[in-house]
């Protein structure tokens, strides 16, 4: 397997999202006097750095289950889908479960 886009797209958010934040913390206050001293960098520096952190999360944990050393059930755990449920074996008589006797 190669690499996650997940991966390269949460490290540029996050890299963005601390930028905005370190911008957001350091700048003049009375550069947000036309957004009602909203320091929309600061939020939206958070917002960015949660959903980079988020990627990264999910780009780890799919390069982690897709190691060939993991089992079926830690593949399985790790897995979006859900696995299929075994066939139900119904009560019967077993030469006719296994073909020997027509119906």
């Amino acid at each position: 397997m190669g690499l996650d886009i997940r991966l390269p797209i949460g490290m540029i958010f996050t890299i963005f999202g601390i930028m905005l934040i370190v911008f957001g913390a350091f700048s003049n206050p009375s550069l947000y006097a036309q957004s009602l001293g909203i320091n929309i960098n600061l939020i939206w520096g958070v917002v960015l750095l949660v959903f980079g952190a988020i990627m990264l999360f999910l780009g780890a944990r799919a390069m982690w289950c897709s190691a060939p050393s993991c089992s079926f059930w830690e593949r399985a755990r790790c897995s979006d889908r859900v696995l299929p449920r075994p066939p139900i074996r119904r009560a019967g008589n077993r030469a006719t479960d296994r073909g020997y006797i027509d119906h």
